[in-house]
C-alpha cells in the first residue's frame, strides 16, 4: 500500500500569508535628536559614582592610583561615544543641491567606516556602511550621508536597527525614487565574548522604491559595493 504524504505547506489561496514589507519606523527615531533639552539626566557626578560601583562589582580596588580618575575618563568616553543622542538627523540632510545637469542614475557613497555600541551588551560592533539613494532633482553632500551614518551610530544599537534608521531618514528627508543601504559589521559581544568567534562578519540591508521593487537595481548595487569590498 502506498503511504499518502501530506503536504505541510498551504495550498489554498486563503492560508497564504501576504507578501511581508518591512515595518515602518515612527519618525521620532530618525528626524530628531534622541534626547531633548528637558529630558532630566542624571548629574556627572552620579555617573561618574555608578562607574566606580562597577570598578568594585568587578573586584577592583577603587582607590589605588590607576583607577582613581577612570570614572571621569570613562564619562568623558560616553560623552565621546554616544554624542550621536544629541545631534538630530534631519539637520544633516536638510541643505540639498539642485545643480545636477538632469542625473537620473543612483549615487553610491561606499565603504562609510562606523563604529557603533551593542545595546545588549555596550560592546563595540564596528564594520563598513555603503548608501546609495536616486535623487528626484536634487542632490546632498556626499559627506552628509557619512555625517549621517555617525550620528545612528553612535547610539546604543543593534545593526539590524542601524540600517533600517539610516534609510528611513534619507527615504523620508530627501523623498528619492529608492534607498538602498548594506551595512557589514564585527560585533565584539560575538567575537571577544560569549561564542568568540573572531572574524565573523554580520551582513544587513534595507531596500525602498526603486531598489526593493526592482531586482535588477539591487544586483547592480550589489555588484558595485562588492567590487571594492572583496
Amino acid at each position: 500500500m502506498d503511504a499518502a504524504i501530506k503536504s505541510i505547506r498551504p495550498n489554498k489561496p486563503a492560508d497564504r500569508q501576504p507578501e511581508s514589507r518591512p515595518a515602518e519606523l515612527d519618525p521620532a527615531e530618525f528626524l530628531a535628536a534622541a534626547v531633548r533639552a528637558d529630558q532630566p539626566r542624571p548629574a556627572r557626578a552620579e555617573a561618574e559614582a555608578a562607574v566606580k560601583t562597577l570598578l568594585a562589582y568587578i573586584g577592583e580596588n577603587t582607590e589605588r592610583e590607576g583607577l582613581l580618575d577612570t570614572p571621569r575618563r570613562v564619562v568623558e568616553a560616553f560623552d565621546e561615544l554616544y554624542q550621536g543622542y544629541h545631534q538630530c538627523p534631519a539637520e544633516v540632510l536638510d541643505r540639498t543641491f539642485g545643480e545636477t545637469a538632469g542625473y537620473d542614475d543612483f549615487v553610491l557613497v561606499r565603504d562609510i567606516e562606523f563604529t557603533s555600541q551593542c545595546e545588549h551588551h555596550m560592546m563595540p560592533f564596528y564594520g563598513k556602511a555603503h548608501i546609495a539613494y536616486t535623487p528626484v532633482e536634487r542632490v546632498v553632500g556626499l559627506s552628509k550621508l557619512a555625517r549621517l551614518t555617525d550620528i545612528f551610530a553612535r547610539r546604543l544599537q543593534t545593526q539590524e536597527h542601524l540600517t533600517a534608521q539610516i534609510a528611513a531618514a534619507i527615504d523620508e528627508i530627501l523623498k528619492p525614487r529608492g534607498v538602498a543601504v548594506l551595512i557589514e559589521a564585527e560585533h565584539t559581544c560575538m567575537s571577544v565574548r560569549g561564542v568568540a568567534k573572531h572574524g565573523a562578519s554580520t551582513f544587513t540591508s534595507r531596500f525602498t522604491g526603486m531598489f526593493r521593487d526592482n531586482p535588477a537595481e539591487q544586483a547592480r548595487f550589489l555588484s558595485l559595493v562588492r567590487g571594492t569590498t572583496r
